[in-house]
């Protein structure tokens, strides 16, 4: 489905079959002599026919289109591979383009495993993963782009964002003469954008907010998410994902006061919004995610100094 936003610019919705998130909102800004697709949709063939059905009502040349990806998740940068053609140039940021390599894979099973995820379902958690399924099947040249640089499609000049959290290298772009920003998965609208930690070295929960604080320094009238509707009020947004991302550490930190234990059995314990009447319901995907996510609050609660991490033989455990 084709969508006007504003003149020239379209905002089309691709499927996402099987994903909680239901489909991935892909902008598309065109112009006479190059047009500018923001985000892609995962690699399969229900994307990759919806798009070019869009573009198809649009009469988009992808001889004469670029695309700008705001983060590497395959729901966003899946299929750039298969719609890129020789002319054209992908943008992408550099912390993100670092990690997209076939170890990393293996280095998030090694921590997910020390973090307590039973090892009789790492692999189903891997190949279940949309990122290993939905990937782009081929390595493609980046261009890639840093905090304040800029891009001109037409009418619109677009200043890169960098917003990491979501991942390291998450990137929006912000129209201020137009007022709108792309947020990709940084800002949504009625879901939680999912911040994840599979590293020692990361604290992408404190990332996250600092980004969110970035955002709302800047004068945004409407933002165009990577899913579901359009925000109308930016500044709210961002005071309630704040809002929630505390509660869901002060829900940690409850849990863990109770008792040593790994994100795994933390992740247990914790409220999700998921269709289950408990955790052994969960589909592995949804318990890996929640893991993730479990750990980005307790790597933040640790980095503040509320609760301390204990390395065991038999995993990595957290108290206060």
């Amino acid at each position: 489905m084709v969508e006007e936003i504003m003149k020239n610019l379209y905002k089309l919705e691709i499927p996402l079959p099987g994903s909680p998130l239901k489909s991935i909102n892909s902008y598309v800004l065109k112009n006479s002599k190059r047009t500018l697709i923001i985000d892609t949709g995962m690699n399969r063939t229900v994307c990759r026919e919806t798009m070019q059905a869009g573009l198809k009502e649009l009469g988009v040349d992808l001889s004469k289109t670029d695309f700008f990806v705001t983060h590497l998740h395959a729901d966003h940068f899946g299929l750039v591979a298969t719609l890129a053609t020789d002319g054209s140039t992908v943008y992408f940021n550099e912390p993100d383009a670092e990690r997209m390599h076939f170890s990393v894979w293996e280095e998030m099973i090694s921590f997910a495993g020390r973090n307590g995820f039973p090892q009789d379902e790492l692999q189903a958690a891997l190949h279940n993963h949309p990122g290993y399924k939905y990937g782009p099947q081929k390595e493609l040249p980046l261009t890639l782009l840093k905090d304040g640089d800029t891009l001109s499609i037409g009418d619109y000049t677009l200043r890169c964002v960098q917003t990491p959290g979501h991942t390291q290298g998450h990137m929006c772009l912000y129209e201020p003469s137009e007022k709108i920003l792309f947020s990709g998965d940084h800002i949504l609208i009625d879901i939680t954008p999912n911040i994840q930690l599979w590293s020692d070295q990361e604290n992408p929960l404190s990332a996250y907010l600092s980004s969110l604080d970035k955002v709302h320094q800047l004068d945004i009238g409407l933002t165009l998410p990577g899913h579901r509707r359009l925000i109308t009020d930016c500044k709210t947004r961002i005071e309630e994902l704040k809002l929630h991302h505390q509660d869901r550490a002060d829900e940690a930190l409850v849990i863990v006061q109770k008792a040593a234990r790994n994100a795994y059995q933390v992740a247990s314990q914790m409220t999700w919004d998921i269709a289950c009447d408990n955790w052994e319901q969960f589909p592995v995907q949804q318990k890996w995610f929640a893991t993730g996510e479990a750990l980005a609050h307790l790597k933040y609660l640790e980095e503040k100094s509320l609760i301390q991490k204990e390395i065991r033989d038999t995993g990595t455990f957290y108290s206060v």
